[in-house]
């Protein structure tokens, strides 16, 4: 069970209160969610971020443009001539986690580099970067890594004020094709503009049939003001809700994982794009939302249809979530 979720459930005393919350913990999602509904042989379509990209591409789900790929060592020094005629771009490891490896450059002319932070960077620190990327320093299990580059999302003016410097994105969790759970991500100063709650972020719980905000949350604790940006986060309502559910309606098509995290931005031009995805979500989710897991995957079971088409089944949640 991680750390969040020990936080959270310490904040009931007795077994019965935790029942009724019907939190998920590490263990049990890990063996009776994930082993009975998630087969290994799957996982590479998700931990692999070049193979997820070129497959929901091949489905026309919709993904920030990919720049290059960089497999080993004797092509970073091509990396000039990769980024040629983008002025801005990511960089970040095909196999990372939790956003680390991720290099953001929002500006980029004449040998120098500055990232999301401000940070001037130069060739070199670049070099660098890719060069520990693809050693396996930010990779799932320290295994060797490859580099994708891909364009810089520019998230909606809907989000303006709800997110310092960084990114904020949604993320859904799926169950056997139905979108059940979701909340948006949104960085912080202490964050360093990432959407990580473990590095600071706040976790915003989001209505399932509407994507407006239930409750917001900071290191596990309620808020209703965005620590930096003084947004009220009560008014946050995700536009394209039926987009962004579709994205995770047909995530589970695609890798045929019954339980799976899809992470979605929404670009003021493209409209919502998934990021990545995820057959091992975490379940920050559940604080973020004030409600259990549990309880919502019981309600899949007992009451929601089988055999639907994906756009039926975002039908059917955006009726019918409980």
């Amino acid at each position: 069970m991680d750390f969040g979720i020990k936080k959270y459930i310490s904040m009931f005393a007795a077994p019965e209160q935790l029942r009724q919350r019907g939190v998920l913990g590490m263990n049990a999602r890990n063996y009776f969610v994930i082993s009975k509904h998630n087969k290994r042989s799957l996982y590479p379509l998700v931990d692999d971020k070049v193979q997820t990209k070129k497959l929901a591409n091949s489905i026309d789900i919709n993904t920030p443009r990919m720049i290059g790929v960089i497999e080993h060592q004797y092509e970073v020094k091509d990396l000039l001539q990769i980024v040629s005629g983008h002025s801005e771009f990511v960089i970040k490891p095909a196999h990372g986690s939790q956003g680390k490896g991720v290099l953001v450059i929002k500006q980029y002319a004449d040998g120098v580099f500055i990232t999301a932070s401000g940070k001037r960077l130069t060739f070199n620190d670049v070099y660098q970067h890719i060069s520990n990327l693809l050693s396996g320093l930010y990779s799932l299990g320290g295994q060797y890594d490859v580099a994708l580059i891909e364009e810089l999302v520019h998230f909606s003016d809907a989000f303006q004020n709800f997110s310092y410097q960084g990114i904020p994105d949604v993320r859904l969790i799926v169950y056997k094709g139905y979108p059940i759970m979701a909340m948006m991500r949104l960085a912080t100063k202490e964050s360093d503009g990432r959407a990580n709650l473990h590095q600071g972020a706040v976790g915003v719980g989001l209505d399932m049939r509407t994507g407006k905000a239930v409750q917001a949350v900071s290191h596990n604790l309620h808020i209703a003001i965005h620590p930096d940006t003084n947004a009220d986060l009560m008014t946050l309502q995700v536009p394209y809700w039926r987009e962004h559910l579709m994205i995770g309606a047909q995530a589970y098509e695609m890798t045929g994982l019954g339980y799976l995290g899809a992470d979605i931005v929404l670009d003021k031009e493209r409209g919502p794009m998934m990021l990545e995805l995820n057959a091992r979500p975490g379940l920050a989710v559940q604080i973020a939302n004030g409600r259990g897991l549990k309880e919502v995957i019981k309600n899949v079971e007992k009451y929601y249809p089988k055999n639907l088409t994906a756009e039926q089944r975002v039908d059917f949640v955006l009726n019918n979530a409980m």
